[in-house]
């Protein structure tokens, strides 16, 4: 049993890829061969997707995502097209799977009665730290 989580089927005409020149180092293949992925993925028109999914999947993707709301993934971690494709397939996936699950409420809670004791004795202490160092003319006579 795997940990990936499920594979959901995303209609065909909703991803677009282009395919582009990778950089970094790689010698003639790199140079040659457009390997590396594009992925583009229009979040605010997708039919899969609720509205609040779609929301909080524009939050996770953060700077991935243009003003139009469309999610623009690179792969170009392998040396083929077709891993570079499953790979950014395989992360939208994920990114997709985090927005569909619903994050829960943080229910607010009081600190202790030994949290806010430490505290008090950590701000007295350091009060005290203070005022020992505090400037005393009469010292100095």
């Amino acid at each position: 049993m795997s940990n990936q989580p499920p594979i959901i089927q995303i209609p065909e005409d909703e991803i677009e890829f282009d395919f582009i020149r990778a950089s970094g180092p790689g010698g003639q293949n790199v140079n040659k061969v457009s390997s590396a992925v594009q992925l583009r993925f229009d979040i605010r028109n997708s039919s899969i997707l609720s509205e609040d999914a779609k929301e909080r999947l524009i939050h996770l993707a953060g700077q991935k995502v243009t003003d139009d709301g469309i999610l623009i993934l690179e792969a170009k971690r392998h040396r083929t097209q077709e891993q570079n494709r499953m790979d950014a397939l395989r992360r939208l996936n994920t990114l997709i799977q985090q927005s569909l699950s619903v994050p829960k409420t943080r229910k607010p809670t009081q600190p202790t009665l030994t949290a806010r004791a430490a505290r008090r004795s950590a701000k007295q202490h350091r009060s005290q730290v203070k005022r020992w160092r505090r400037y005393n003319p009469d010292d100095w006579e």
